[in-house]
Formats: C-alpha cells, structure tokens, sequence
C-alpha cells in the first residue's frame, strides 16, 4: 500500500529532528533551538491541558496530536540537566527513542484525523456482484449485504463525501443497475451538508442526471432529518425514460418543467374519445394556490402535437386547466338552430350555442336572479355572425313572448329578413334615433301603469302573469357608427345611455351591436358598466386574435384568459420549411370562424362556442311564433299622444329634435336646412342638401358650422 506524501514527510521530519535534539542541547545549550523547543513543549502543555477540560468528544486524538512537541522538549530538558552525552549515552538512546516513537504512533495518529483521505485501494471492476451460483431463498439478505458493502467501497474511493457513509443499499427491482442508498452523516448529531448529485454520480460512475436526492422521515426504530439523506441513482429507468416515457413522465419532463409550457404543473389524466375525436389532458398545479401561466405553443410541441389553434384548446379553471386535442376543427361544424334550443326555460335561459367539447351554452332574455328585464352586448367586425346571432336571440326573445324593435345604420338582406317576424325595423340613425326616444319615452308610461290586481303601478317582473306589458328589447346594430352620426348621434348616444340605466326597471333591454366596446367609439364608460353587469357579452372575431382578446377583456369585470379566435381554421399541413425549399405554395384550406364567440358567462370566465345557425335562405318561420308581439293598446295610444308613434321612416319633422328656426332669421340667410329635410348634400337621415354654387353659399354654409 503507497504511502501517502504527508506521511513520507512527517516521518522524515522525526528522522532528521532526532539528532538535533541529541546535540543541540550538550553543544550549544545557550541555542535558540533548545528555547524553540521547550516553547513547543509549553504549547503541547497547553493542548493537553484543553482537550481534558473541553466536553466535545476526541480529547484522546487532540493529546495524541501534541504528544511529540511535550516529548520533543521533555528529551531536551533532560539532555541538558545530564553531564556530557548521560549515562551510557542516555541523550542520544531518548532522541532516537522519540523519534521511533513518532514513528510508530504516525499511521495510528493519521487515521484518526478529521478531513483526511484515505490511501487508495483496489478498485472494483462493477458495482454488481460476480457471476456465481445461484444463492438459496435463505441467502437473500447476505446479497443484500454484499450490494451494501460493494456500495461502501465505491462510497470509500470517493473519499467519504461529505463526511457520510452508507448504512443501506437496495436494489430497483428489474433494473440491473439502478439502486438506492441510505446516507448518514458520520459524526452523529451532525447535517448532512455539501453533498449534491453531482458528488454522487462521480462516486457510481452515472450522469448527473440518473440521481435524485431526497429527504427521509422519521421511521420506527430509525432515526430522520437533517442528519440522513436518500438517493435514488437510476441510470436504467432514465434510459427508458428518455427513450420510451409515460404520459406523466413526458408532462413532467417537458411541460411542467420550469422551462416547459405550463411551469410547475402535474398531469392529472389522459383520456382518449375515438367518437369525437379528441384527447384530453387534464392536469393541475403541484401547488394549489399557484395559477397556471400557459404557453400553449409549448405544450403543443412538448405534447408533439401541432400547433393548430383550430384543434388545440386550453380551459383553466382555477388551479387545474383542460388541453383538447382534436383530430379536425371541432368549431367548424354547423349547430342548426331549432325552436326546442331557443325556447326559454322557467329562469328566461336558452341554448345559444355549443363549446369545443360540445357542452350547450346558455344566455338569458331577462334576468331572473335580478327580477328585471336584461341587456345585451354584441360585438364582431362585419361577416363575423352578429346578425346570425340576433337572430336567434330575437327568435328566443319572441318565443317568450317579448316585443323586438331592430335598428340598423344600412339597409341590408337579413335585417329586412328579421323584420317580418318582429315589431319594428329600420335602416338609419334616423330611425335608431327614433326607437330610442320611444324607449325612453316607454319608461315614463309604464312607470304610471296600474296592475290589475291592485290597481298600483309596480316594476318589471319577467315571467309574473299580472303585469300589463311586454319586455321591449331594442336592437341597435352598428351602434358605435350612428353614435357617430353628424345629425343624429349626439341624441343616440344620450338616449341609449338612459336606456341602459333606467330601462331594466321597466323591462325594457338595449342590446347594441358593433366593433369596439370602448368609450372613444361610442361606448360611455356608464353604459358599458351596465350592459356588462346585465348581459352575457357575445364577442365575434374582431379582426384578430388580440383584438378579441382585448375586446373581451373590455367587457369583463376582471381579465380572465380569453380563447383565441383566428381569421381562419385551418390545418397545419406538412412542414413550411419543406415547402420552401421546394417552392411549393401553402395549402389553401381555411375554412371561416364566422359564427365562432367569445361568450362571457356570469363569473367573468369567457368560453368559446359555436354560435346556433339560422338559414336566412329558407323560411326563418319555424323560429319565431306565430303571431308578432306588439306594445298594448294603451302604450301606443301614450305614445302617439307624445308625437312620438308614427312611421318612423318618415323625413325628420319640424321641430322634433331642434327647435325650428325663426322665419326671419330663415329668410336672411340661404343657408340649407338639412335637418329639415332640405335638397341638396346627402345627410346620414338620407335627404337632399342644397349644393354650395356661390361664394355667398359658402359663407352661409361656413355659418352654420360655425352654429353646429
């Protein structure tokens, strides 16, 4: 066995100091060298004296340390106080027996201390047992014994790490290699410190990456805590693991990782439907008050599926979250509507349409938790599916028996559809103009109303048999371009205002329609407040994925994760990579999200569904009853006593939104009445302006903007 380098050197130090202390002290007694020595010796004193009285345990191993510094100055008094070289050459026989004494007790002293590394031993070629008979059933906890012991050698070359040793090895079952040891650190009553994985798969000869440490509890008949450590060295099960994982292990590995898509996340289940198919994961956050951050992309690719927003669908519900994975765009499927889905049930709830995961979706036509009547909030770019939708909320609406009016900025095919099956329809800020100061206007008559049951006026109750009006829902599509008409809009906007706050009372509901919910478009801060707390807001696709979002999040109490919405729905088809290189031309196989809502539900949570379908090309009969439902006699005969129940296509009337000018002052200037119906420039109420010939034309026109 090779000497260690400090070893050869202490011994060498005992062989060359030995005759300095023979000679030192009968030549030359005056010599430093003697007072060095006996300093040495005080100190040794001193040590010993320590190591007696201290209470920490190795008081043996400290007085062993100082022993050659007090015999070093022991032999260096009695060589001085001893005439010549002593009796029978006494001074040379003490030194060379203190330097065989320091000899002998070297191997001893260096054993015992702390931090030292012992001398190399014969390596082991394999961490298993050699091949050899098979051991009897008996013999199971001598094999046992063996892999511990193999283990310790292992654990000893690598010089004790951490001060520790290994009280337990134990075998994985079926894995040749795998095996977990129980650690202990060496000195009792001392943690466990400086000890990593690293430390570990340097001292068996793995990667870092096959061992996990772990703590132990505190078991029957053996002791826990700081002072002991596990760890799992499984360089086997890794292999297979990166090779052929589990479903937990993929999550775990490259979704719930720090860096993966959803950080911090475990994988609850895997369920997979043949019939609909789709694959559901369905996982949670280890810490149940974390909020899972979703990178969906990520989780595609960790899941290695395509990143298809088409096909791939996240729902979070508090600390757990749902990814469905369909094999073809589920929201490409059309949902006929049917007079069974839109038939309000007793709580004025109705079928609007159906999620990814074919859940029904509801909305109301009146709010039964509030006892009122309710509004309705519709937003979506052109060819998005608003009017599909107000139509089957009209349909709802009319089978609950409640009277509809329906206004438009233009003209179109499908409005002028709707209209026959509802009370009232237009196409102009004029007429919007209009059907809001009627509401309005409905709110004082109803409020003077008297029930039959006790004569009283009382407020709303939907469903009550006694009240002696209809729900009125009035319809305003494109509402932020009339609230932004040059004649009509300022008295849109004002009017739909006070709907919005006092119509509910009174069980009339405003339901606008448009392309921003936002204040700077047409929306005051007020209304949008009371039609997000009164409704279910249905947002269509605005454009684009982030001006969804950031429309739904304008219309909720508090910013949930809102679905994304694509101008399209398309499968991700081969790599576009591939077809580069190629110069191949992508697929041209989008299929339109039209139809396609976010819809806001009650908790502020915001769902994507497929919204029911209504053929305007066939016959929209079977939707609506029979028979239209109309205001009462007595409603349109107070209406009419205002001036206010009349053809409201009718050109705009002397005086019934301005004052009308003074003769005089009419007959003084040439200026164009074009809120009165004058000839000439085309105003948004659809009349002709005088066209400006002169320059004193002009400056009559120039006049009355000056005026406006």
């Amino acid at each position: 066995m090779a000497a260690p380098r400090s070893v050869a050197l202490e011994r060498l130090a005992y062989t060359l100091a030995a005759p300095v202390l023979a000679v030192a002290p009968n030549a030359y007694s005056d010599s430093p060298v003697n007072q060095v020595v006996q300093l040495a010796g005080a100190a040794g004193l001193g040590g010993w004296f320590l190591a007696w009285k201290g209470e920490e345990s190795g008081a043996g191993r400290k007085i062993l340390r100082w022993s050659p510094a007090v015999l070093a100055a022991a032999v260096d008094v009695a060589a001085r106080h001893t005439p010549g070289w002593g009796p029978w050459w006494l001074d040379g026989l003490l030194a060379a027996g203190w330097a065989a004494a320091g000899l002998l007790v070297l191997p001893f002293s260096r054993h015992t201390r702390r931090h030292h590394r012992p001398a190399l031993a014969t390596l082991p070629a394999d961490l298993r047992p050699t091949a050899g008979p098979e051991p009897a059933p008996a013999t199971v906890r001598a094999s046992t014994d063996r892999l511990t012991h193999d283990a310790n050698v292992l654990w000893e070359i690598a010089g004790m790490p951490a001060r520790t040793h290994i009280v337990k090895a134990t075998r994985h079952p079926g894995m040749p290699n795998d095996l977990t040891i129980l650690v202990r650190a060496t000195e009792a009553g001392r943690p466990i410190t400086g000890l990593t994985e690293a430390v570990v798969a340097a001292a068996f000869g793995v990667h870092e990456s096959d061992v996990e440490l772990s703590d132990i509890a505190i078991q029957p008949g053996r002791q826990g805590g700081p002072g002991w450590l596990e760890a799992h060295i499984t360089p086997d099960a890794n292999e297979r693991r990166r090779s052929q994982p589990t479903d937990q292990e993929r999550w775990t590995d490259r979704i719930g990782s720090p860096k993966g898509g959803a950080p911090g996340s475990v994988l609850v289940h895997r369920t997979r439907d043949d019939a609909r198919g789709v694959t559901f994961y369905r996982a949670k956050m280890a810490d149940s008050t974390d909020t899972p951050r979703i990178d969906l992309a990520k989780v595609c690719r960790g899941l290695g599926v395509p990143e298809d927003d088409s096909c791939v669908f996240v729902l979070v519900d508090g600390s757990e979250f749902l990814i469905s994975a369909f094999d073809e765009p589920p929201l490409s499927a059309i949902f006929p509507a049917t007079r069974e889905l839109l038939t309000p049930d007793a709580k004025g709830m109705y079928v609007c349409g159906f999620t990814i995961t074919g859940q029904p979706v509801k909305t109301m036509v009146y709010q039964h938790d509030k006892n009122a009547a309710a509004h309705g909030l519709t937003l979506g770019v052109s060819r998005s599916g608003k009017t599909q939708f107000f139509a089957i909320h009209m349909a709802a609406q009319s089978l609950d028996g409640e009277v509809v009016w329906l206004s438009t900025v233009r003209k179109d095919e499908k409005t002028t559809v709707l209209g026959r099956y509802i009370d009232r329809q237009g196409s102009n800020a004029l007429w919007m103009a209009r059907s809001l100061r009627a509401a309005n206007a409905l709110c004082e008559i109803r409020a003077e109303m008297p029930w039959s049951h006790d004569g009283q006026p009382h407020d709303y109750k939907p469903g009550d048999p006694r009240c002696p009006y209809r729900q009125l829902n009035v319809y305003g599509d494109e509402f932020m371009t009339a609230a932004q008409d040059a004649d009509f809009g300022e008295f849109i906007q004002k009017d739909g205002d006070a709907l919005t706050v006092t119509g509910l009372k009174y069980g009339i509901g405003f339901n606008p329609a448009g392309q921003s919910p936002f204040a700077h478009n047409g929306f005051s801060t007020e209304m949008k407040d009371n039609l997000r707390q009164n409704s279910r807001p249905v947002i269509f696709n605005m454009g684009s994925p982030g001006a969804t979002r950031k429309a739904a999040e304008g219309t909720m109490e508090n910013a949930h994760d809102v679905p994304t919405i694509p101008a399209r729905y398309s499968r991700t088809e081969g790599s576009a990579i591939e077809r580069a290189i190629r110069g191949e031309a992508d697929p041209e196989n989008g299929v339109s999200t039209g139809g396609v809502a976010v819809i806001v539900l009650d908790n502020g949570r915001a769902v994507l569904m497929r919204s029911l379908y209504a053929d305007f090309d066939t016959d929209l009969a079977d939707l609506f009853p029979e028979e239209v439902n109309r205001l009462t006699d007595h409603e349109i005969s107070e209406l009419e006593k205002r001036g206010l129940w009349f053809d409201w296509n009718e050109p705009v009337r002397p005086g019934e939104f301005w004052p009308e000018p003074e003769e005089d002052d009419d007959a003084d200037s040439d200026e164009p009445s074009r809120r009165y119906g004058g000839r000439g420039e085309t105003s948004s109420s659809g009349h002709q302006a005088e066209p400006v010939t002169s320059a004193r034309q002009a400056l009559a026109a120039i006049k009355s903007l000056e005026k406006a």
